[in-house]
């Protein structure tokens, strides 16, 4: 790869994993509700299980979705319902700390992988990934776009946690807790506009 379109890449993957979706809302979410350390496994979860979505997907995967246009589309069903549920659940977080407990816990380092597979954002980064900056698709190729966005999206993922634990200080009553839980509960419903529409 040429240092043009490794620059392209770096930049590509900075900026397709610092901006709003899914993933981030999440974390934002649950720093606020669970804190940095606790987030720790949902925040290595994204980006282990997204690096190798995206070697998975360049190994050809996505050939079986154009043999199989069924699947893409029952894919995005299933995505759109997971993320309204997952919605419900931001909305009913725990409550701060020193108020009562919920049986609510922040994600798990397989639960978060596993979330990249019905996380419209990210098919549509590893898609755009493999698409753009792969031209033989080799799995050289493929594996040194997984490495960037590997090493991109930790420290990504990690400055949205820590926004919603410096967050958490104006979070301290249980109404406004509640009302942050609903707008990102909110806005993880809005970022599924372009699937729904799409």
């Amino acid at each position: 790869m040429n240092y043009d379109l490794l620059l392209g890449l770096i930049l590509f993957a900075f900026v397709s994993s610092i901006t709003p979706g899914p993933n981030n809302l999440m974390l934002m979410a649950s720093g606020a509700n669970f804190g940095f350390r606790r987030t720790i496994p949902h925040m290595l979860g994204v980006g282990i299980g997204f690096s190798v979505m995206i070697v998975l997907v360049g190994a050809g995967l996505i050939q079986v979705f154009d043999l199989y246009p069924v699947l893409h589309t029952a894919l995005k069903i299933v995505s759109v319902l997971y993320l309204l549920w997952l919605a419900w659940k931001i909305a009913n977080a725990a409550p701060p700390e020193g108020e009562a407990k919920s049986d609510a816990t922040p994600f798990t380092f397989i639960q978060a992988a596993l979330f990249q597979w019905v996380n419209p954002k990210a098919w549509t980064m590893a898609l755009t990934a493999i698409a753009v900056y792969t031209a033989d698709q080799s799995l050289g190729a493929v594996t040194l776009v997984a490495l960037i966005f590997g090493l991109v999206n930790l420290p990504s993922v990690s400055t949205w946690t820590i926004l919603g634990q410096q967050m958490a200080r104006f979070l301290t009553s249980p109404a406004r807790l509640r009302l942050f839980n609903w707008a990102m509960a909110g806005l993880l419903v809005l970022s599924l506009y372009p699937v729904v529409l799409g």
